[in-house]
């Protein structure tokens, strides 16, 4: 299961009304890369449930993961950072035993 906060489900939604992409949902992936070994990557996804891919629903959001992405993404929970310097979305995730500095980047056992 992957969750997503409250506050980034509200940035989410706001992101596909302003898109007008609303009904669509978010695609959550892992690929190889990085400073780490992996990086997260995140995108709408306006196609749907594709071929062997979990959906999920977190707080109004539809999540698409793939196969692959899934193990690596099991319990995490994305959610969304406001700071100084700007906001953006981040990942967090349990089965990361180690992550960059940017924090977009990780390595697992």
């Amino acid at each position: 299961m992957i969750n997503v906060s409250e506050i980034a489900a509200t940035k989410i939604n706001e992101l596909l009304q302003e898109e007008g992409k609303a009904g669509s949902g978010l695609r959550v992936f892992v690929q190889g890369g990085g400073c780490s070994g992996f990086q997260y990557g995140l995108m709408i996804e306006e196609a749907g449930q594709g071929s062997g891919d979990q959906v999920y629903e977190s707080n109004g959001v539809k999540l698409f993961v793939d196969p692959i992405s899934v193990r690596y993404l099991n319990g995490a929970e994305v959610d969304f950072v406001d700071t100084v310097t700007g906001g953006g979305f981040t990942i967090k995730n349990p089965n990361a035993t180690s992550t960059c500095g940017c924090g977009s980047s990780f390595s697992v056992d």
